[in-house]
């Protein structure tokens, strides 16, 4: 059960606050936003729970993966060189990981959270599309910090990478959504649906 609640651009900085549920006293948290609230809700009362500590299945989370908002190009203009390219030096610093980090560091909290209360928490990797408003380089680097991230959390990664791309670590077309830049298809969904089988769930 569950479902999207919302786009991935709102989960990134500080998204929710936590708390204890009211009738249980389980640890339990609150979205910011009314309609991730009330998703959020409607997906534990599906479940006949009252708290995320209550979730009686694995839980899988796409919070933070959206790695071509995090390689906005804008965003990265003051690190660029005369050749109007990230440096790959300045992509593998301290100062680029941390960078990313705070950019997310909302969905990392979240899955702080979520592990601490001895839940698993599965994270599918998102489809290796880097939009024109996004830079290659950065997304790439930024999403290798975010694996690093999540793996150090506990967190099982669902890494379909060597499964969906080609020669240049993009998703093939028979994986891509037909009329946009960022999605996958069918196709692709059917492959995350059938490894999360694979792993129990």
């Amino acid at each position: 059960m569950g479902g999207p609640l919302g786009s991935g651009r709102d989960f990134l900085g500080p998204f929710f606050d936590t708390g204890t549920d009211a009738d249980t006293d389980a640890p339990d948290l609150t979205f910011r936003q009314t309609e991730p609230q009330r998703l959020y809700r409607e997906h534990l009362d599906t479940l006949d729970v009252s708290a995320l500590a209550r979730l009686p299945v694995p839980l899988v989370c796409t919070f933070g993966l959206s790695a071509h908002t995090v390689a906005t190009r804008q965003n990265w203009d003051l690190y660029r060189d005369r050749h109007d390219t990230v440096p790959d030096t300045f992509l593998r610093s301290r100062l680029f990981a941390d960078l990313v980090r705070a950019t997310v560091r909302g969905a990392l909290a979240f899955y702080d959270h979520a592990v601490a209360l001895g839940l698993r928490v599965l994270a599918p990797l998102p489809p290796q599309r880097v939009p024109g408003m996004s830079d290659p380089g950065v997304f790439f680097a930024a999403q290798h910090v975010l694996v690093d991230e999540l793996t150090a959390r506990d967190v099982e990664l669902v890494d379909l990478r060597a499964r969906v791309t080609d020669t240049t670590g993009l998703q093939r077309p028979a994986f891509c959504q037909a009329d946009d830049t960022i999605h996958g298809n069918l196709a692709f969904g059917r492959l995350v649906v059938s490894e999360l089988l694979d792993r129990g769930l």
